[in-house]
Order: structure tokens, then C-alpha cells, then sequence
């Protein structure tokens, strides 16, 4: 994925807002997304933009460090946010953070979603957990949503929303639509007594499965 144009970035980036917009998975300018460009640059939504009317030249170009190299607008309020978990996970190349409904009712619970999902478990890699509450935009926020995400590709933002993660475009939107499914079933069977998670011997053969059959299919595809 690195070397990737920045014009190719921009346009999967706006494609990708609205996708997530039909999904009703954020709304208005709510939410963020971020692509790797290259190892140490990446390509980033702007703040206050809703993402029916971004253009090109609104998406910033950001070094890892964070310092804007391209594009006319102020970089997302959680850019520290993206530089930390693209600090933490190499292997990302892309970063959705979302305001989906059922995934904020969860995360204003503070609850960890358990593994009781084929999918999830297949996609997410476990639990999704909920990261310790900070206020959107700080240092405290980026590093809790390091440490809720561990090895896993997806966690709960306490009080806000939910942060997505993934090798490309197409797996990272298929995560945050997960998150937000995984989140409804959560909801609807706590009301319901509870429901049985998958034993983690079988949830490590549904994730082992999932990453030599699917996951590798998508390494050649365009993000």
C-alpha cells in the first residue's frame, strides 16, 4: 500500500465518508478517516467538514508527526488519535472512527462488547473493548484507544464512539459496519438475559481461518 498517490488517497477517502454516511455510521461532520500514504505520511479528513462536501484539496496530507504538508483545511481534532495507533500498529493502513448509534450507546455504558460473534471475532479479532474515558482530541484519548485496541482492530471511544482499523479501505469499513452490528446485538440481548460468547479455543480457529482465507485475499486489492 505504501507509495500510494495522494490523489488516490483523497478520492478513496471522500468515497469512503459517504459510504459511511449511507451506512449511517457517522453523520454531518462527525467521525474521522485516515490512509496511509507512505510509511511516515498519511492522508486525513479535515475538522468541521461535512463529508457530502468535501473536495480533493480538503483531505490533509499530515507527516507522522502530525505537521500538515498538503491540503487547504485544519487536520481532524483526533489526528493524536491516528498517530498513536498508526505508532502502534504498522500493519494499519487505515483508520475510520465512527458515531454510529448502537456503538455510542455501548461505549456511553463503558461496556466491552464480548465475543459472541462469528465475524466479529473473524474481522475484529475478540472483544471490542471500551477504552477508558478521555476528552476527543487529547493525548489521554489517543493512548487509552491504544491500549483498548491491543491486538484487535476495532475499540469503543467511553462516551463518543468507536475508532476502526484495517489493512485497507474495504476491511476497514467492513470492521466499522461490524462494530456497529456486533453493537445492536449487544444491546438487544442484554435486554434478552445475556448472550453465550464463543469459547476462546474456537474463537482463535474463526479468527486463524478468517486471516489465511480472507484477509490475504485482500493484500493485492486497490484500498
Amino acid at each position: 500500500m505504501l507509495h500510494l498517490q495522494i490523489s488516490d488517497a483523497r478520492k478513496l477517502i471522500i468515497e469512503t465518508g459517504l459510504a459511511l454516511a449511507e451506512r449511517k455510521l457517522i453523520l454531518g461532520s462527525w467521525g474521522n478517516i485516515s490512509m496511509k500514504i507512505e510509511k511516515d505520511c498519511f492522508a486525513i479528513t479535515p475538522s468541521g467538514r461535512s463529508y457530502d462536501q468535501l473536495k480533493p484539496d480538503d483531505i490533509v496530507i499530515v507527516n507522522a508527526e502530525g505537521v500538515k504538508m498538503a491540503g487547504i483545511r485544519t487536520p481532524s481534532t483526533e489526528l493524536k488519535m491516528h498517530m498513536a495507533l498508526y505508532k502502534a500498529h504498522p500493519e494499519f493502513n487505515v483508520i475510520v472512527h465512527t458515531h454510529s448509534t448502537y456503538a455510542c450507546a455501548v461505549a456511553s455504558m463503558r461496556k466491552t462488547i464480548p465475543p459472541f460473534i462469528e465475524d466479529m471475532i473473524q474481522v475484529i479479532g475478540g472483544p471490542i473493548r471500551c477504552a477508558e474515558y478521555a476528552i476527543a482530541g487529547t493525548e489521554e484519548l489517543a493512548q487509552n484507544a491504544v491500549v483498548a485496541i491491543g491486538n484487535n482492530n476495532a475499540a469503543l471511544l467511553a462516551n463518543h464512539g468507536a475508532v476502526c482499523c484495517g489493512k485497507n479501505m474495504r476491511e476497514t469499513l467492513n470492521v466499522a459496519s461490524i462494530v456497529e452490528k456486533s453493537a445492536q446485538i449487544f444491546c438487544i440481548t442484554e435486554q434478552m438475559g445475556g448472550a453465550i460468547n464463543i469459547d476462546a479455543k474456537t474463537a482463535k480457529i474463526l479468527r486463524a481461518f478468517y486471516k489465511e482465507h480472507y484477509s490475504k485475499r485482500q493484500a493485492g486489492e486497490e484500498l
